[in-house]
C-alpha cells in the first residue's frame, strides 16, 4: 500500500501538535542542555565545525530532517517526545563527540542510519535523548584489487549495488531487498537478501569494522577484540556501540542472472504448489533462491482469494534455471516466458519492485517515499507447514486483507555456518523464515487505526503458532518487534532482556551480554530491546 506526499503536510502538522517537546522547563535542565551543547565543539574535529551538524527543534530543517528517515508512521506519531536534538554528523569525530557529551551531560543517544527500524527504536524514546543520524557518512571505497570495500554507516545498500557496479559486473554483495536499508544498521543485525543461500549473511562477508564505543574510542577489529567483533555481526550494534563503518568482502557474481515471478491462485493449485515449495526451496542448489510470498485478493463482495507468488533469483542463465528446475520443482511450470536475464545489479531494482527497464541510477535514491503505518512480526520453521496450516493462513490473510507475507528459503550456505560463528543464531534445522506485515493509511484513520491493525498482526502470528519454531518461538532482530519482550527506554532489566533476547539470539544471548559487560559495563548504549550487561556473581 502506497501513500500519496501530499499527506506529509497533514502529519507534520499533526506532529508539531501532538508531540510534546522535551526542551526543559526550568533553570536546571536549561544549564544541562546548555553544558551538552558547549560540550560538543570541544570533543570534535573543529576544522568541521559540529555546530554545523547539530539540529534543535528551534532550527526550521528539525521537523523535516526527524520525520525524513522515521520510516514507520506508526511508531513516529505514536511518539510522546521529540529529541531534544539531531547530530547530523559529517565527521567521525562528531559520532565520536555526541557519545561523549551525552554520556556526561545524562542524554540517552539513539542511532539511526537509515531509520527503517520497525518498532522505531533508532528515533524514538520516553526519556530525554539526542539522535545521532548517520546519513550523510555514507562513503563507500571499494578495492578491487583486494575485493573489498569499506562502507560506512550512512551508506544505503543501493548506494552499494551500484558502486560496486561501477567497478564491475561480475561482483555483487548478500544484502537486503529494500534499497534505501542504512548499512549501519541493516548489517548488525544480520543482512538479509536473495544471496543467503549463496553467500549467507551480509555479515558472513565483513571482515573488519570501524566502532565507537561507550568512550568515544574508534576501535577496529584487533583494537575491539575478536569477542566484540564476533558480537557486533548480528547482535545488534546500538547495544555495544556506533558503528562508523564496515569492511566487507565482495562476492562473484555472473554477468547475466536470471529473475522469474510465477503466480498462482488458489483456485489454480497454489496451496499444493505452497506444500511443495517448502520441501524443496530450501534443498536447492545455492545458486536458486525462490521466496513465496501469498497475499490475499478481493475480487468484490464475498469473491476472494489468495495469490501466492514464487519470486525467483538464479545466479545463471534461463538455459540452465529451466533445466534445473524441470527436475527439482517441475509442478511450478516454469517457462521460458517466466524468465528475464539480466545483469545482477539489474536484478537488484527487479526485487525491489522497479518496473523492468528501470535506471540503476534509482540505487541512488536514499530516502524512502511511500511511508506507511505498519507492524511487522516475524517467525522461522524448522518444519513443513501442513496444508491445513496452509489453509488456515489462507483464511486469516483473506479475513484481514490489508496484510502480505514473505517466506524465505534457508539452506544453502547457512546451513553450513555455526550458529556460533557469529552472534546471529539462526543457522541449521531452519527450512524457512518469514516476516508478516500489515499495513495501514492515513486516511484509515491513521494513529486511531493503529490498535486493531496491530491486534490483527497478533492474530495472525497467534494462528501460525502451531506450525513455527517453539521453546523459544525465534524472531530476526532486523524485523523488530515489541510484542515479543521489551524493557523501558531508560531500564534494561535482565530478566526481562533474557525473554525477547532468548528469542532474537537463542544460546548467544548469554555470551552477548558478557560482551557487553566487557565494553560497556555501565550499560550507556540501550533501548528497549537492547542487550545489558551480564550480572556479576
Amino acid at each position: 500500500m502506497k501513500i500519496s506526499s501530499s499527506i506529509f503536510p497533514i502529519i507534520s502538522i499533526f506532529i508539531l501538535l501532538s508531540i510534546s517537546s522535551v526542551t526543559p522547563s526550568d533553570s536546571d535542565d536549561s544549564d544541562d542542555f546548555d553544558d551538552f551543547f558547549q560540550c560538543l565543539p570541544k570533543q570534535s574535529d573543529s576544522s568541521i565545525p559540529i555546530t554545523d551538524a547539530i539540529l534543535t527543534p528551534n532550527n526550521s530543517s528539525f521537523q523535516y530532517i526527524y520525520q525524513l528517515r522515521a520510516n514507520n508512521l506508526r511508531t513516529f506519531l505514536s511518539a510522546t517526545s521529540r529529541p531534544v536534538a539531531i547530530i547530523t554528523a559529517r565527521h567521525p569525530s562528531h559520532a565520536q563527540a555526541a557519545v561523549i557529551c551525552a554520556k556526561r551531560h545524562d542524554f540517552q543517544l539513539r542511532i539511526r542510519s537509515g531509520g527503517h527500524d520497525y518498532e522505531g527504536l533508532s528515533y524514538t524514546s520516553d526519556v530525554p535523548f539526542v539522535i545521532l543520524d548517520m546519513f550523510n557518512l555514507n562513503s563507500i571505497d571499494i578495492d578491487m584489487s583486494t575485493e573489498t570495500a569499506w562502507v560506512q554507516a550512512g551508506a544505503t545498500t543501493g548506494e552499494l549495488y551500484y558502486r560496486i557496479a561501477e567497478k564491475s559486473n561480475v561482483h555483487g554483495f548478500p544484502s537486503g531487498v529494500c534499497t534505501t536499508l542504512g548499512i549501519g544498521g541493516h548489517f548488525s543485525g544480520g543482512g538479509y537478501g536473495f544471496l543467503i543461500r549463496k553467500y549467507g549473511l551480509s555479515i558472513d562477508n565483513v571482515i573488519d569494522a570501524q566502532l565507537i564505543d561507550a568512550n568515544g574510542r574508534i576501535l577496529n577489529r584487533k583494537s575491539m577484540g575478536e569477542d566484540v567483533f564476533w558480537a557486533i555481526r548480528g547482535g545488534g550494534t546500538t547495544s555495544f556501540g556506533i558503528i562508523l563503518s564496515w569492511r566487507i568482502k565482495l562476492v562473484r557474481v555472473p554477468p547475466r542472472v536470471t529473475v522469474f515471478t510465477v503466480q498462482r491462485t488458489l483456485e489454480q493449485g497454489a496451496t499444493e504448489l505452497a506444500y511443495r515449495w517448502q520441501q524443496v526451496a530450501p534443498k536447492l542448489p545455492k545458486d536458486l533462491f525462490i521466496r513465496l510470498q501469498p497475499e490475499p485478493i478481493n475480487n468484490g463482495g464475498n469473491n476472494k482469494t489468495v495469490r501466492v507468488s514464487f519470486i525467483g533469483h538464479f545466479l545463471g542463465q534461463a538455459d540452465g534455471l529451466l533445466r534445473l528446475m524441470n527436475v527439482s520443482f517441475p509442478e511450478l511450470g516454469l517457462t521460458r516466458n517466466d524468465c528475464l536475464q539480466m545483469s545482477w545489479v539489474e536484478s537488484t531494482l527487479y526485487w525491489a519492485g522497479f518496473s523492468n527497464g528501470s535506471s540503476i541510477d534509482v540505487l541512488l535514491d536514499r530516502v524512502a517515499v511511500n511511508k506507511v503505518f505498519a507492524k511487522e512480526k516475524s517467525d522461522y520453521y524448522k518444519a513443513v507447514i501442513p496444508k491445513q496450516g496452509l489453509e488456515t493462513l489462507w483464511q486469516v490473510l483473506m479475513d484481514i486483507e490489508n496484510i502480505f507475507v514473505q517466506m524465505n528459503p534457508y539452506g544453502g550456505r547457512m546451513e553450513e555456518i555455526s550458529d556460533s560463528e557469529t552472534a546471529f543464531t539462526h543457522r541449521a534445522g531452519n527450512l524457512f523464515k518469514v516476516l508478516y506485515g500489515i499495513q495501514w493509511s492515513e486516511s484509515e484513520g491513521g494513529v486511531n487505526a493503529t490498535a486493531r491493525y496491530v491486534e490483527l498482526s497478533r492474530r495472525l502470528y497467534n494462528a501460525m503458532a502451531p506450525y513455527a519454531s517453539s521453546n523459544p518461538r525465534e524472531a530476526f532482530i532486523n524485523y523488530r518487534d515489541l510484542d515479543i519482550g521489551s524493557n523501558e527506554s531508560d531500564e534494561t532489566d535482565f530478566e526481562d532482556a533474557k525473554e525477547y533476547g532468548a528469542k532474537y539470539f537463542r544460546n548467544n544471548f548469554i555470551r552477548l551480554a558478557d560482551v557487553k559487560a566487557k565494553i560497556d559495563p555501565k550499560n550507556f548504549f540501550k533501548n528497549e530491546q537492547s542487550i545489558p550487561p551480564l550480572p556479576s556473581h
